[in-house]
């Protein structure tokens, strides 16, 4: 007997990420600057409370987490019924795209982005285009141009790898462009919340706009990626079939607890956006005394480098060092000239500006 998956799964090949899992041997003593998690890390108080939860580990989660998109109401300004929770921010996306996508439907993807929107769409057998551009606010027009008609666009705001952030007034031309041509706008504002002194979020607009979706994930603004929590923001158009195919007990019963303690904690991210304004200028300012890297602009908690040393090889370099950066030739639009580094704290950012300045 012959077992074939269907032709999806067959052709199907996973996203490349960062993190000290995303290598082929993972060191647990590295510094890790490929993950744009909060420099910060998770609250404090998050932890005790967590710690004073464990003895309910043994019982099951709410299905709905009902808490915690309660919590998730009063702290976005939306209605609890038009939030939907996930196991993290990818399992959105992929619950997303097999909900409302199929092989009939065209894709409009800026790139170079993060890669999970492409490959949750391929699993879908979607018709996808690619539109390269290092700054979508400056290729606007020519972006609005290629909007699909009764299509879905993907737009990562900031933009990951790129750090790009496109102004509110600019999505809205597209989110509008897109509603005339009757596609859908998946709008990923999972860095939003460490942009400093900026408030460019589109959340308000869902009551606006029924062709809008919002992705949000607590892994990278609070610090809890190794507890994986991620939630979307839309109309009931969108969110009842989300709520309805997720799969049961998607978020764990600690997952839930956590996110509703680290929301508590919101003035950390004042605090945090601080930390990244400063040490982002310090990292810029420090390597453009080199030769060999140059800084892109960046809104957000990373930096993506152009370098002269290939990727691959900085890479290994470094790791003997215990330092761990982002080789960015996996993005579909670079190649291996570029790296993106994490904006952490000026201990460990000193550790790793001497490290490139050894190389």
């Amino acid at each position: 007997m012959r077992i074939r998956p269907n032709k999806p799964a067959q052709s199907h090949i996973p996203a490349s990420h960062g993190g000290k899992y995303g290598t082929k041997n993972p060191n647990p003593q590295v510094i890790d600057f490929s993950s744009n998690v909060n420099p910060l890390g998770c609250h404090p108080g998050v932890k005790r409370y967590l710690k004073k939860q464990l003895d309910l580990i043994s019982e099951y989660p709410d299905p709905n987490s009902s808490d915690l998109r309660a919590n998730l109401a009063w702290f976005t300004g939306v209605r609890k019924k038009q939030i939907v929770v996930g196991n993290g921010a990818t399992e959105i996306i992929y619950n997303f795209c097999k909900t409302f996508l199929n092989k009939k439907t065209p894709i409009l993807i800026p790139i170079p982005t993060f890669s999970e929107y492409e490959v949750s769409a391929k699993l879908c057998e979607c018709k996808i285009s690619f539109f390269k551009t290092m700054n979508l606010s400056k290729n606007l027009q020519k972006f609005i141009m290629k909007i699909p008609r009764n299509g879905c666009i993907f737009i990562c705001n900031p933009n990951n790898p790129t750090g790009v952030l496109i102004k509110k007034k600019e999505m809205l031309k597209i989110i509008s462009a897109a509603k005339k041509k009757s596609s859908l706008v998946f709008i990923d504002e999972t860095f939003i919340e460490l942009v400093p002194e900026s408030n460019e979020s589109l959340i308000k607009y869902i009551k606006n706009y029924e062709n809008l979706f919002i992705l949000r994930s607590l892994t990278k603004s609070f610090g809890l990626a190794g507890i994986r929590i991620g939630y979307g923001v839309s109309n009931s158009q969108i969110i009842d079939p989300l709520q309805k195919i997720k799969i049961p007990w998607n978020v764990s019963y600690m997952a839930q607890r956590a996110a509703s303690a680290a929301i508590c904690y919101h003035p950390f991210l004042e605090k945090t956006c601080k930390l990244i304004k400063k040490e982002k200028d310090f990292i810029s300012l420090n390597l453009a005394k080199s030769k060999k890297f140059t800084c892109c602009d960046t809104s957000t908690n990373f930096i993506l480098v152009k370098t002269k040393i290939k990727s691959r090889l900085l890479q290994k370099k470094l790791q003997r060092k215990k330092i761990l950066i982002r080789d960015c030739s996996t993005f579909r639009g670079l190649n291996q000239n570029y790296i993106r580094i994490a904006v952490k704290t000026r201990k460990e950012n000193i550790k790793l500006l001497k490290a490139l300045e050894a190389i």
